[in-house]
Order: C-alpha cells, then structure tokens, then sequence
C-alpha cells in the first residue's frame, strides 16, 4: 500500500470517527443530531438481567431473548437529559413487544419504574388472560393508542421530542400523541414513577418470543427552560386527567362510530383524538342509497385510511348490505357495525326510524313487538361486530322510552347479542342504551363499545359513554376492540 492510500485511509478511519465518536457535555449546545449508537457494538450502552438478549448484527442493535433492557450510559450529555428530540428506526417482527424508555434510569432487574416509556407493538397479544391493547405510538398507560399506524417487517421512524411539560410523539412523520403533563399527574401503582423528570433511555426486549431491531438511534439537546405554568381551564385539566385514569386502568378509550361529515376530514378528527386522548374508528356508510354501494368503493375507502392510527369500520345500512359487498373485502375493515334504523315493516313500507313522517305507530306495543323482532334477526343473521344506535326509540314514542324497553325485550335482544359475539354501542349523541339496559347487558356477557355518531365536526367526549363506565362499573374486560375478540372474522356466513 503506497503513503497516499495509507494517508486517505488514515484520514477516513479519523474522520469516520469523528462521526460516530458520542458527544461530550460540551457538545450539547450545537443543536445538532447526536448519534448514540456506533453501528458497531454496544459501547455507550449497558444491560441489566439477561444481557444477551441485546447484540449488533448487521448495523443495529437486535432485542431478543428474555426480559431485559438496555440502558444508555454513555458520556453524551452524561446521560441525563431534560429536554430533547430523539430519534430511530425500528423494525418488528409478528407479535412483537418492546418500548423506548425516556427519563430513565438504569435497573439490574424488573421493568423500569422511573420515566415514560414509548410503546412499540404492532401485533402483540398478550400473555395468558392480559390483553395487550396499546399500540406503537402510545406514552403507554398515560396517552394510549390502540390501533398501530405501521406494520411489522418494515422499518418505520420512531420520534419523540419533550420540552417542559409537552412529550410529542411521531411515528413516520405522523404526529400521534402531544400530551401535557399536569402538576399532579394520575398515575396507577405500577405507573407511579412515570412523570417529567430526567434521565437517560432505555431499549426494551420484552420477551423470548419478541424481535426489535433499532438503528441510527439521534438525539439533539434542547435548553434546559424552566417548566411552564399550566394555564389551561380547571376542567380541561380534570378531563385529561381522567383519561389518564383510564389509561393507567388499561381502560380502552376507543369510539369506533365517527363519520368524516359534515365538513370534518381525517386530519382534523386525527388533531381532535390526540387532544381528547380517545383513539376513532372512521365508518363508511356502505349499502343502497349511500356513498359506497360496491366492493370497488369499500376499497377505495379502506386505502384512504391506511397508515393513520385510526380503526377502519363499515357502517352496514339497510337490509340488503349483505348481499352488496363480498366477504373477502369486508373482512379487510376492521369492525362492521349495523342498526335497525332502516327496514321496511310488516306493510312493506320502508322505514327510518329517525324521519317522524316515515314511522307509523297505530299501536305502540306491536311497534315495539315488532322493532324487537328485527332487531334480534339482525343480530341473528348479519355478520357484524357491533350493534349501533341501540333501543333508538322514534320521536313520537322516545318519551316512553322506560315504559316501552321492558326487561323482556331487553332480554331478547341482550341474548341474541351475546350468542352472536356482537357487542352494544352505548351511544353518546342519543344517550342510550339506558343504564338499567347496560347493567343487565353486563351481568348477562355483554360486550360495549363507545359511539358518538357524529352528523358533523363536532365529536365532543363521550361524554355520555363516559358516564355510564362509572355508573355501570364497566371495565376493560367488559369491551370490544377490533382483532382482540372474536368477531365477524370468525363467524362471516
């Protein structure tokens, strides 16, 4: 080798180097990306329990094995950072599990009980009788998502940035939590330590069956500011801290019947969920007379939503959806609901139960009688997952509504519902089902979901469905969730 190749090769191992040597402390006020990883090995990094579960291969760094985690302890910014963006590439494999800690700090064993962790979970189902419902992108247990904007086998970007008492989180551009932190946080007992502090990070190997690949894993140094003041109203601050109850309850604040109308598109109900903390899912109206009467259309639709942390739904109208779209397009939603809103009646008059000038009651009991019958052949030979709109009453019988909804007849339809794994929508715009009506649901194997069912922009809180956990004592096993239990997938006729 001649001195001009051994003075460029030289030149190259320096700069190289140079490029990947970790920043000092005097380093952290360039604002520039930071590199913590070499591509090469370990150095910067350390392993509590089970220290093989962490290796270099092929220029990333590779969790899988047991239970362990891989905390950053090199000289950049002496691990301990405040405010700062933070960058990665990761890549899962099928029902994979793992996380990236902030505000950590290093532990010989057990999970981290300092710092918030950024979920990493695309399929992952849980172990035993645990369901895992939150997804990549959650702040896990605080701001939860529970449908994943990415899939497995492909690398997507993981960006977390937290500046005072805002934690953002993106996922492949895509903003996906942009959460406050209050002064006095709801935290459960094993989220007690999940709070703004500040510390170093930390990759997650989960589990033998679980494989996370992570590479060029940056990070840039933000000015240590003061922490603002909290200016937001009392009870904007209250209602978020009841989300987070939710969350650290592993409660699924899901409402799977938002419509794109009224002038509202995707990017405005995705800014709205990460404001209320509640993940959608957008339905379509699919039947004769509505936007989408063919498998080319439902396509079409289900294409537009891909990528977004939102649940695709089909909202099945009328009677005669079943024989307008194939099974195989269908399964692609994720969840189809119904209702008995629409249906032509003994007389053969086709009927909307929500147009006063369409509803023909000549006889209250037998109306009742009859709505009852629909309602349970429906959910006895349509293949849906959720019952929406439930004991909708027309308008010119609403007001009896307690009198007319025997116990009987919320039976008959409750029974048909648990035979045929179709859960109860409790419904925040018309406020049903009624609370005798989900308690008995309940004690009778009943599954709910929330829906807004909204005719515009506004998509408010589910309120009303909020109310009813608390006055129903519904928990998180009393929910549906898309793909978790057994649904339409399972019995498609």
């Amino acid at each position: 080798m001649n001195k001009a190749i051994i003075q460029f090769t030289a030149l190259s191992l320096i700069l190289a180097a140079a490029h990947w040597a970790p920043a000092t402390a005097s380093e952290t006020a360039t604002g520039e990306w930071i590199a913590l990883f070499d591509d090469k090995t370990l150095e910067g990094w350390k392993a509590g329990e089970n220290s093989a579960t962490f290796r270099v291969e092929d220029g990333m760094i590779v969790a899988h094995g047991p239970r362990s985690h891989l905390f950053y302890a090199g000289p950049v910014a002496n691990h301990n950072f405040k405010n700062f963006e933070l960058k990665a590439e990761v890549k899962t494999a099928p029902k994979a599990n793992s996380g990236i800690f902030f505000h950590t700090a290093f532990q010989q064993s057990g999970w981290p009980k300092k710092g918030y962790e950024v979920q990493i979970n695309n399929t992952h189902p849980g172990s035993g009788d645990y369901r895992e419902l939150k997804k990549t992108g959650s702040l896990y247990s605080v701001r939860n998502l529970f449908k994943s904007p990415v899939k497995d086998n492909e690398w997507f970007t993981m960006y977390v940035k937290v500046e005072g008492r805002r934690i953002q989180i993106h996922v492949n551009d895509l903003l996906v939590v942009d959460y406050i932190e209050p002064d006095k946080p709801i935290r459960g007992a094993e989220d007690a330590g999940s709070v703004l502090s500040q510390g170093t990070f930390a990759l997650q190997g989960h589990d033998p069956e679980s494989k996370v690949c992570f590479r060029n894993i940056l990070v840039k140094l933000l000015p240590d500011v003061p922490r603002p003041k909290d200016t937001r109203a009392k009870s904007e601050i209250d209602y978020q801290k009841e989300i987070s109850a939710l969350g650290a309850a592993d409660f699924p604040t899901i409402d799977l019947h938002i419509h794109l109308k009224g002038g509202l598109t995707i990017d405005q109900a995705l800014e709205k969920s990460r404001h209320t903390g509640i993940t959608y899912g957008i339905a379509q109206n699919c039947g004769v007379g509505f936007p989408v009467t063919s498998d080319e259309g439902l396509r079409q639709y289900i294409k537009s939503l891909e990528g977004k942390p939102v649940f695709i739904g089909m909202q099945a109208e009328g009677r005669e959806w079943v024989n307008l779209f194939s099974p195989e397009v269908i399964a692609q939603c994720d969840y189809v609901f119904t209702d008995a809103m629409t249906f032509t009646d003994e007389q053969g008059r086709r009927t909307r139960l929500w147009m006063p000038a369409e509803v023909h009651v000549d006889d209250k009991q037998q109306f009742m009688e009859m709505l009852v019958g629909k309602i349970v052949t429906i959910l006895n030979n349509e293949p849906i997952d959720i019952y929406v709109n439930p004991t909708f009453l027309p308008a010119v019988i609403a007001s009896e509504y307690d009198k007319l909804w025997t116990r009987e007849r919320m039976e008959k339809v409750i029974r048909a519902a648990v035979a045929n794994h179709v859960a109860i929508e409790i419904n925040s715009r018309y406020r049903i089902p009624s609370p005798a009506f989900i308690k008995l649901a309940k004690t009778m194997g009943c599954k709910f979901t929330f829906g807004t069912n909204n005719p515009g922009p506004d998509l408010g809180t589910c309120e009303y469905a909020r109310d009813m956990v608390k006055e129903c004592g519904l928990t998180k096993g009393d929910m549906f969730v898309p793909d978790t239990n057994e649904s339409r997938r399972a019995r498609t006729r």
